[in-house]
């Protein structure tokens, strides 16, 4: 089934599919307080640091499962969409061939959705594609990482009126000062942020790509948790 992230600015099911944009990775050690969970996913770009959410247990404990799998390792990002996202976590995309249409691998299951209001879809958030299921639930496997764009109180007030969302005045301003997309909130299962190599996620979503928003060249990742 395919995996897809919904646009509530097309009012469509599309295919998926904050922080400070970051500087390179100079540690992987956690302070001595800090018992947050931790990933990395290194990329010919260079790595992105990730913190996982304890708000949503079972998301995050879904995704280290599969990290210690391995099951994220040669994957791609397989979709890139300037001013949005980059999507991966296909585990088709392993042995796909140039071109191939990508998105609708998964694991066999999908995971509850944990909508939180104070997670929103912020730039530099990591969240769960999904496909068209009533309940919103995630994919078990496929992910993506939200660039966004910066909103205006008018865009803002556009998607209260469409779709019932209320942000706090702090949240609206991460909106208008940082970016994001704000269309998804409460639609996609947002459970981890990237705390460093964001300026890694803008080069990604950068590259050239072919009309499905597949990289022309193959941008593979591993994974591995931050003990």
């Amino acid at each position: 089934m395919r995996k897809t992230i919904l646009s509530s600015l097309a009012l469509c099911i599309a295919f998926v599919m904050f922080a400070q944009p970051g500087s390179a990775i100079t540690t992987n050690k956690k302070t001595a307080m800090d018992t947050s969970k931790y990933v990395i996913i290194s990329t010919t770009f260079g790595d992105i640091k990730i913190k996982l959410y304890d708000e949503t247990p079972l998301h995050r404990d879904n995704f280290l499962k599969l990290v210690k799998q391995g099951l994220f390792d040669s994957t791609l990002f397989h979709r890139i969409i300037p001013g949005f996202m980059i999507q991966g976590g296909d585990p088709n995309s392993k042995t796909a061939v140039q071109g191939q249409a990508l998105g609708m691998g998964d694991v066999g299951y999908r995971i509850p959705a944990e909508f939180n209001k104070n997670l929103i879809h912020k730039r530099g958030v990591l969240a769960a594609a999904r496909d068209g299921n009533p309940q919103k639930a995630s994919s078990g496997c496929q992910f993506y990482i939200t660039q966004g764009k910066k909103y205006s109180d008018a865009e803002l007030q556009m998607f209260t009126s469409r779709k019932g969302n209320i942000w706090t005045e702090e949240q609206k301003n991460i909106y208008k000062e940082i970016g994001g997309t704000p269309m998804l909130d409460q639609d996609y299962t947002v459970f981890g942020e990237v705390v460093s190599g964001m300026d890694v996620v803008d080069k990604i979503i950068m590259e050239p790509k072919d009309q499905r928003d597949r990289p022309l060249k193959d941008i593979s990742m591993t994974v591995k948790i931050v003990e």
